[in-house]
């Protein structure tokens, strides 16, 4: 059992959230935009999050006392395979992931527990239509496609990820002082 299982498992998870923040950060800075380089208006982001592979030994034995299978395909080839079964972010993400968020592989190539960001989908619901037929962007009936993102919705999803953020870090700190807490006591 690895000592530091619960903060690489509470890390990833402040990792993941971070971005679903910054990603909830571009839905908003891009809540007007009516043109981008696909020539449409801006799609709305979302991240699908999925539980890294973590121990297979661990997942076996569980999944032997429950009857069931813990682990997915995707999980066990990559815990078999070493790889990473993820596709890369899209390019307008890719700058915002400095941690390696796609990956569930340590610096050693064990699998880590923890979750990783599986997926950025787009929102496929239908643009709002706004009559203003003085915009560049009007179509000949001088509707204008804006992306369909609520201020409202984007703000909750903001809320669950600080707070989800705030108690990884307090998980955290409660696992850094039992360990000191431990160490004392191996200490007298």
């Amino acid at each position: 059992m690895n000592l530091f299982a619960m903060m690489e498992t509470s890390g990833s998870a402040m990792q993941a959230e971070r971005m679903r923040a910054e990603v909830v950060a571009t839905n908003m800075a891009n809540a007007e935009t009516t043109r981008t380089a696909s020539g449409g208006p801006y799609r709305r982001q979302e991240l699908i999050f999925a539980a890294n592979a973590g121990d297979p030994e661990f997942a076996n034995t569980l999944s032997a006392a429950t009857g069931s299978s813990a682990l997915t395909t995707a999980a066990s080839q990559t815990a078999t395979s070493g790889g990473s079964a993820l596709p890369p972010l899209p390019p307008l993400l890719a700058p915002l992931s400095p941690f390696g968020l796609n990956s569930s592989l340590s610096d050693s190539g064990a699998a880590t527990p923890g979750v990783h960001i599986a997926q950025v989908v787009e929102d496929s619901s239908a643009p709002l239509k706004r009559y203003d037929p003085g915009n560049p962007d009007a179509g000949e009936d001088g509707y204008v496609s804006y992306p369909d993102i609520n201020p409202v919705t984007e703000m909750v999803d903001l809320m669950g990820a600080t707070r989800a953020y705030g108690l990884n870090s307090s998980a955290v700190q409660a696992e850094k002082g039992m360990i000191t807490t431990a160490l004392e006591i191996a200490k007298s």
